[in-house]
């Protein structure tokens, strides 16, 4: 866990009494201090050299001896610019926490923090036993909401341990597995790929002799298919890959050994049909076993016909489904126009997400399931809508050309999948809260799914006005997380980090201290959030927050790269929610891509060009954003 601010600043909260739905509006946060004395106080009395002795005379008087100036009065004190501006209110909260997920789920670094004792819980809000906790007479008083729990001092001796003091890390391992040993290769990609008749379309492109060439869409992907096929050959030898392909209707190769199984006409928007032709195809080999059939099976393609992208979609997770971990790469260039997920009958009727999409990604993200969608840049695929596979399983969302095809599909099909299953819990002091979220109390759970390399969440809290007075007496306040995963090989694990922060009010911060990547992070994935569940409202007012606060802290020290990098972030999304006129509006593919890479956004990835921040916004200040419904 990693904090904005080193102490909780218990006396910022939303305006008004209650807590809004929409998360709060903060009014009394980052109140400076101000200098209301023009003079400071006096300094204590100077100590002057030792008396004369009274035998020696006297020296004479001279004028010249007078003090200038008063003694009990110092020359100014220069300035704190961290401290001026008594009534300048900055109204983002500052009270943030970072998750290095990707991270905490890699225990391969974390050798001698295991344990194989379970962790003692609490019997009314689930914290366990820690560094902090206490234990008398067999009676654990939790620090987190003050059930009284019975518990046996031996135990307790265990999980406390050495650890005492103010943070522990613990890491607690089943004895024996539930589950079956999983190879860590033994995982599938699955390639779903349109070859509808829009995969015509070519686009002028140089070819390596330096002559233009045509190439059409469907050629692009056939060469980055080829490519990937012969680097997973040479890298990953031992996993499983897969073809499905769609236009008006759905085919499914497997490796490529195997008589095709295609699913047509009715069998289009029969959702348990799908899955159960899908599972039920067996994928027996792996790359190094199938190679050449994969890749005459990439060689056929042909390109025809409407876009039946639901049911595909469908049916790759459905194949992958049974080995966790497992990818789905989705690459379309138009709406899905037939079976489920028809985005041309869900607009027509009014429907402002398909229903569909968001019940596959969930369900690929129970089996453990990572889908990304790339699509070509200048196509309109509705991408909004079918982002949301990826944005909700953790894979990645992309607007490729025919020069960078290749490299996407290549770099997206690197991810290794760190954990699956992933559920955080988050618990606060009672009286704390978590605003954006739906729990209003000091837990909060969040289903996290799967995880891959460099995912970062990060959290608001504040404190509940009517318990400011008790955390100020209480003088720090207990936070912990609990991270529950299967890794890569399925084992089950737990890991509790537990810590305490002390606690003050919004006067004593020192903004020049704050952790701006932490905070940076956060906004950019709330505002972010915001705009893609359509409150692009309060997304700006966020917006013109945060940046007026990183303006002010300009001043008080230098910006440095990666502070620059953020401050691309903020600009980005205030382009993107300036061009919302209106409510019935939604993103275009372009800004799609975008916001899904911001709600992703990772201080750990600032400085690559991942998420492209500041060539998006020349493109975005110079095209619309956004399209009418």
């Amino acid at each position: 866990m990693e904090f904005a601010c080193s102490h909780v600043v218990c006396n910022w909260g939303p305006d008004g009494a209650g807590i809004s739905q929409f998360g709060p509006n903060y009014e009394n946060i980052a109140i400076l201090k101000q200098q209301t004395d023009p003079l400071p106080p006096p300094l204590p009395p100077r100590r002057f050299r030792k008396p004369r002795p009274t035998s020696l005379p006297n020296q004479p008087f001279s004028a010249s001896h007078l003090p200038v100036t008063p003694l009990s009065l110092p020359p100014p004190v220069p300035p704190r610019l961290d401290l001026l501006e008594g009534e300048n209110r900055f109204k983002v909260n500052i009270n943030v926490v970072s998750l290095g997920v990707g991270k905490l789920a890699d225990i391969s670094q974390d050798a001698g923090l295991e344990s194989f004792q379970s962790p003692v819980i609490c019997g009314k809000c689930s914290a366990a036993l820690s560094c902090l906790s206490s234990v008398w007479k067999k009676l654990w008083v939790c620090e987190f909401c003050g059930y009284e729990n019975g518990v046996d001092e031996n135990l307790a001796q265990v999980c406390i341990g050495q650890r005492a003091g103010v943070r522990s890390d613990d890491l607690y391992l089943p004895r024996e597995s539930e589950d079956d040993y999983q190879n860590l290769e033994d995982t599938m990609v699955v390639f779903c790929v349109d070859i509808s008749g829009s995969m015509t379309v070519t686009t002028e492109v140089t070819s390596d002799s330096g002559s233009t060439v045509h190439v059409s869409r469907l050629e692009g992907i056939q060469d980055a298919l080829q490519r990937t096929l012969t680097f997973a050959l040479q890298k990953t030898p031992h996993r499983r890959v897969a073809l499905v392909t769609f236009n008006d209707e759905v085919v499914i190769y497997g490796d490529g050994t195997r008589t095709p199984l295609t699913i047509k006409d009715w069998a289009l928007v029969d959702y348990e049909h799908i899955w159960k032709q899908a599972v039920g195809y067996n994928v027996p080999h792996c790359i190094a076993e199938t190679h050449q059939d994969l890749s005459q099976r990439v060689k056929e393609l042909r390109e025809h016909g409407a876009t039946a992208l639901g049911p595909a979609a469908l049916a790759s997770v459905a194949l992958a489904s049974k080995y966790p971990g497992s990818k789905v790469i989705l690459c379309t260039d138009g709406r899905a126009n037939i079976g489920l997920g028809d985005m041309e009958q869900a607009q027509s009727s009014s429907a402002k997400t398909p229903y569909f999409y968001r019940e596959l990604a969930l369900q690929a993200v129970a089996k453990g399931v990572i889908i990304s969608v790339m699509s070509f840049r200048g196509t309109d695929c509705c991408l909004a809508d079918i982002g949301r596979l990826a944005d909700m399983t953790g894979g990645r969302v992309n607007i490729v050309s025919i020069g960078t095809v290749a490299t996407e599909i290549q770099s997206i099909s690197e991810d290794n999948v760190l954990a699956t299953g992933v559920t955080a819990t988050l618990l606060a002091a009672e009286g704390v809260y978590f605003p954006y979220e739906d729990e209003n109390n000091h837990k909060l759970v969040r289903e996290i799914g799967n995880v891959t390399k460099g995912l970062e969440i990060t959290f608001e809290f504040a404190v509940k006005p009517d318990y400011m007075e008790f955390c100020l007496q209480r003088n720090t306040l207990p936070f912990q997380l609990q991270l529950n995963f299967k890794t890569k090989d399925q084992q089950k694990v737990t890991r509790i980090i537990t810590e305490q922060r002390p606690v003050t009010i919004s006067s004593q911060i020192l903004l020049g201290k704050l952790n701006v990547a932490v905070l940076a992070v956060h906004w950019t994935q709330l505002c972010a959030s915001l705009t893609m569940e359509g409150r692009v409202k309060q997304a700006q007012r966020q917006l013109a927050a945060q940046q007026d606060l990183l303006s002010y802290l300009s001043k008080l020290r230098p910006i440095q790269k990666e502070e620059r990098i953020y401050g691309n972030w903020m600009d980005t999304m205030t382009t993107i929610c300036n061009e919302i006129e209106t409510e019935s509006q939604i993103l275009s593919d372009e800004a799609a891509e975008v916001v899904y890479q911001m709600r992703r956004a990772s201080s750990i990835s600032s400085i690559s060009s991942n998420y492209r921040a500041g060539n998006q916004k020349k493109t975005l200040v110079k095209k619309k954003a956004m399209q009418a419904m």
